[in-house]
């Protein structure tokens, strides 16, 4: 339960509030934005400062086993429904490098535990550790770092481009750089402080059948094909404590740090897309499912600009649907978004239908796995060129009566 509440997570980021992790990534929007050279090289430099330090020796190394000495169904992952197939590792930081460039990625990729050598291996296509696994001539070398800076922890289950290193990332988030040590049998680096390494390869013409899983969606994954884990050698810390959580419907751990990204990734999307005002993504649409969108709209056309604007950045590319509103609904009430969506919206000219885009793999609704359509919904007030009538005043309470009332509230005792 480390990520049950935002106000724990953020004292494992050794912050007072959101507004001081965003403050820590202000590097990063600079960069991103690039107000200026000046301040897009201020950016680098901090960015720069974030950088993991290698060290040589590491609590994750007190205790090291070849692959005779370690067995994976000694570890106890847990099995959270009843119709699961088996135990699994459901927050595993999965450590690739991309054979190519040599970038390194952070995933969290459930594993399901096959037997004391293997388990699986549920990376999605369009997750950038399968990208590295489609790159490699042979086995690809994988470590599995479990516990460890939360920091990391929530920097990985960011849906961040492929050129952010979610180390760095982590070291922004936590304001001070990560601890890495080089792995004992493959050539990748792992958090120092993590309670257990797991050393391995995942070899792309091995397939062994895995699920089912009761997912974040509220149903239970089918069983399909994925790759398969192989143990080479694994290290612990004395004491280890094996870290988890739950998958479900909402209210879970995850549903938290979604909650947590959403705000701390507001000043990046502000900084490809200015016109933005807030976002939401509504627990209860299981994360991908809708994303709730405020603008400040200036002409004809820009709600569905905006809607193409998100589905081309990394973390909204697999959204279903995108309703976009004016800058003064609030996107975290839904009563407001429904009231605009009822008001502002002609289904014939609001509705925007995109088919044949990649979807979540966890969408049970699309017609082919990860591939379906996609939904924008313009629930803005429409402005000449958008309709042929004006928009009626909407009713407002009279800013004095108001104020009056707000004077004469706690004298009445009611």
């Amino acid at each position: 339960n480390l990520f049950g509440s935002p106000e724990r997570v953020l004292m494992a980021l050794e912050a007072a509030n959101v507004d001081e992790v965003v403050g820590r990534l202000e590097a990063l929007v600079r960069v991103v934005g690039k107000l200026s050279l000046r301040s897009a090289l201020r950016g680098l430099r901090a960015l720069k400062s974030a950088r993991p330090k290698l060290v040589r020796r590491a609590p994750c190394k007190e205790k090291v086993f070849d692959q005779q000495g370690f067995k994976l169904t000694k570890l106890p992952a847990i099995r959270s429904w009843p119709k699961e197939a088996g135990r699994f590792i459901t927050l595993p930081l999965v450590f690739t490098r991309d054979p190519e460039t040599g970038r390194r990625n952070v995933g969290i990729y459930r594993m399901q535990v096959f037997d004391d050598a293997s388990a699986g291996m549920h990376w999605q296509l369009h997750k950038h550790g399968a990208l590295h696994l489609s790159k490699s001539r042979g086995p690809l070398e994988v470590a599995v770092a479990l516990g460890g800076d939360p920091a990391l922890t929530l920097a990985a289950a960011m849906p961040l481009p492929e050129a952010v290193d979610e180390v760095v990332m982590a070291g922004l988030l936590k304001g001070s750089s990560m601890k890495l040590v080089k792995c004992e049998s493959v050539d990748l680096e792992v958090p120092a402080s993590a309670e257990i390494v797991l050393e391995g390869t995942v070899d792309p013409r091995e397939l062994r059948v895995e699920g089912p899983f009761g997912d974040h969606t509220g149903y239970y994954t089918p069983p399909k094909p994925c790759h398969v884990f192989r143990l080479r050698c694994a290290t612990m810390k004395e004491h280890s404590v094996f870290p988890a959580w739950v998958e479900g419907r909402p209210p879970t751990e995850g549903a938290v740090l979604q909650g947590l990204f959403q705000r701390i990734a507001l000043p990046l999307i502000k900084a490809l897309l200015p016109e933005v005002v807030d976002v939401n993504f509504p627990a209860e649409a299981c994360f991908h499912g809708m994303c709730v969108v405020s603008i400040k709209k200036r002409y004809p056309g820009h709600a569905e600009r905006v809607m193409m604007g998100l589905w081309g950045l990394e973390a909204f590319s697999l959204v279903k649907v995108i309703v976009v509103v004016d800058e003064d609904v609030d996107v975290h009430d839904l009563g407001q978004v429904l009231w605009a969506a009822s008001t502002r919206v002609d289904p014939a000219r609001d509705l925007l239908i995109i088919e044949r885009a990649p979807l979540d793999e966890l969408d049970h609704a699309s017609p082919v796995l990860g591939l379906g359509s996609k939904l924008g919904v313009d629930a803005t007030r429409k402005v000449e060129g958008e309709v042929d009538r004006p928009t009626p005043e909407e009713l407002r309470v009279d800013e004095e009566v108001a104020r009056r009332i707000d004077e004469l509230w706690p004298k009445l005792g009611l």
